[in-house]
C-alpha cells in the first residue's frame, strides 16, 4: 500500500473518531439552546458555523490558490487541484445553505430572506457552481482551463464581502460570536463548537484530497487515449 493511502486511511479515521466525538456531545451532553434561538434545532449551529469557515470559505482559498498556481505554471497537478477544491466550494456551501435555511425555519418561521449575508453567500455558491458546471460540460483544453482558473480566483473576491457584508450594509442575519453577538450561553457549547471547527476542516481536506485524485487520474486518462488514438492514426 502507497504512503499516500497509508496517510488519507490515517486521516479518515481521525475524522470519523472526531465527528462520532462532537455527535455524542452536541446530543448527549450540550444543553439546549434558548427557545428564541430553536431550542434544540440550535445544535446545527455546530455543523452549519463550521461549514462556513472550514469547508466553503477552505474550499475556496485552495481553489484560490490552485488557479493562481495553474495561470503562472500551467501545471496538470495545480488544474486538478483547483477542480477538486472547486467541487468542494460548492458541496459545502449547500450544506451551509441548507443547514442555515434549517435553524432559520425552526427559529424564526422563516427559510430564507434576501440578507446582504445570504445573498452574497449564494452568489458565491453559484459562482463556484458555474465554475463546476464549466469544467464538466466544456473541452479540458487550455484556453478552458485559464477561464475556469481566473473564475475560481475571482470567486474568492466574495469571501470578505460575505464576512463584513452585515457590519456594512446590516441585515437580519443573527450575530453570535461577533461583537454584539448573543454568545453561546455555556462554555461546553464553545468547546463543541471548536471541535465542529476540527472536524469540519478535515473533512474538507478528505473532500479536496478525494476529488483532487478523482481529477488527476481523469487527466491521465485522457492522456492515454488521446495517445492511444494517435498511435492508432500512425499505424493506420
Amino acid at each position: 500500500m502507497k504512503a499516500s493511502n497509508w496517510a488519507f486511511d490515517a486521516l479518515l479515521a481521525i475524522t470519523a473518531a472526531i465527528f462520532a466525538y462532537l455527535l455524542a456531545q452536541i446530543f448527549f451532553y450540550l444543553p439546549n439552546a434558548q427557545l428564541s434561538a430553536g431550542g434544540i434545532a440550535q445544535k446545527i449551529f455546530y455543523f452549519h458555523f463550521p461549514s462556513i469557515f472550514c469547508g466553503f470559505f477552505l474550499s475556496i482559498f485552495v481553489c484560490f490558490a490552485a488557479s493562481a498556481g495553474y495561470l503562472t505554471t500551467g501545471s496538470d497537478g495545480a488544474n486538478s487541484l483547483a477542480r477538486g477544491a472547486g467541487d468542494c466550494a460548492v458541496a459545502f456551501g449547500g450544506v451551509m445553505l441548507v443547514s442555515g435555511m434549517i435553524w432559520a425555519r425552526r427559529a424564526w418561521g422563516i427559510w430564507w430572506t434576501w440578507d446582504p449575508q445570504l445573498t452574497t453567500a449564494l452568489l458565491t455558491v453559484l459562482i463556484y457552481l458555474a465554475i463546476v458546471i464549466l469544467r464538466a460540460f466544456s473541452a479540458d483544453g487550455a484556453a478552458e482551463r485559464r477561464f475556469a482558473a481566473a473564475l475560481g480566483v475571482l470567486g474568492a473576491v466574495n469571501v470578505p464581502i460575505i464576512r463584513y457584508s452585515v457590519q456594512k450594509w446590516g441585515g437580519n442575519h443573527p450575530v453570535v460570536l461577533r461583537k454584539g453577538g448573543a454568545g453561546l450561553g455555556d462554555p461546553a457549547m464553545l468547546d463543541a463548537l471548536r471541535i465542529g471547527f476540527v472536524a469540519m476542516a478535515l473533512l474538507c481536506i478528505l473532500f479536496i484530497w478525494l476529488r483532487t485524485e478523482h481529477h488527476v487520474l481523469r487527466s491521465r486518462l485522457s492522456l492515454i487515449e488521446e495517445e492511444a488514438l494517435s498511435r492508432g492514426a500512425a499505424d493506420a
